[in-house]
Order: structure tokens, then sequence, then C-alpha cells
């Protein structure tokens, strides 16, 4: 929705949720900050692949749409971070299904079991985040 602030008028649910929560990122972002908030640089630690542009614009549209909280610390250097809304708490159980299903569709499709799924997934998560103190 957040695309052209104007109210958006979908078809069906599905439609609305795909356009708020779906796209390459928007899931993943959420999978990460739904534990606890994490910093722009530690969400860019964690997903190397996405630009600075796209993450900035992928939060921006999160928090129009009321899913995400970007708190602001009145701190030098300036310190922002980002969390689940208690609206955008209520996405944790459809993450955990998406998560579920992948695994599923990766274990029929690939050598991997589901141990190894799951060891990736963490080691994926427990990932150092670097002492990069930016904040946008």
């Amino acid at each position: 929705m957040a695309k052209n602030h104007k109210k958006q008028i979908y078809n069906c649910p599905v439609e609305a949720s795909i356009d708020i929560i779906g796209g390459k990122w928007k899931p993943v972002i959420l999978w990460h900050i739904r534990d606890k908030p994490l910093r722009f640089t530690e969400i860019r630690t964690i997903l190397p692949d996405i630009t600075q542009g796209m993450l900035t614009r992928q939060l921006r549209e999160l928090e129009a749409d009321l899913v995400i909280n970007r708190k602001v610390f009145a701190e030098v250097p300036p310190r922002v971070e980002y969390s689940l809304t208690d609206f955008g708490k209520t996405v944790i159980p459809i993450l955990d299904t998406l998560c579920e299903w992948g695994k599923r569709y990766l274990e029929m499709n690939s050598e991997m079991t589901t141990d190894d799924i799951c060891h990736s997934l963490q080691a994926y998560k427990q990932k150092p985040p670097t002492n990069n103190l930016t904040g946008i």
C-alpha cells in the first residue's frame, strides 16, 4: 500500500496480504525482526544481497502499513531500531507456516534433510552483527 500512499482497493484479502507482506524481501525482513528489534545495519548484515535503497524502501512500506515500528533514539551517533507492531506480530504464525512449507519443499527438491535445513536457518539467524553504528 505504501507505494503510492493512497488507499488501495483490493479484490480479496489474499491480494491485500500479498501486497502488504509479500515480495522478495518483506517476509525475510519480518522473519528476522520477529524475535527482537534490529538496526538497519544488522538487517543489512543478515541480508547482504539487499541494496541499501531497497531495504530503506521495504522498511518504509512496512512502517506505513503499520506492520513495523521505527524507533529513533536520541543518541550520538543516531540509533534506529525496527520491530514488529502488535498488528505486525500477527504475521508470525504465517511466517512459521511459510517456513514449514519451505522446509518441505527443500527436502522434496534437494539433498537437504530437515535437520540440515534447520541447522542452516539457525546459523543464518545467529550471524553476529557488524559493529557499524550507523542507522537511518
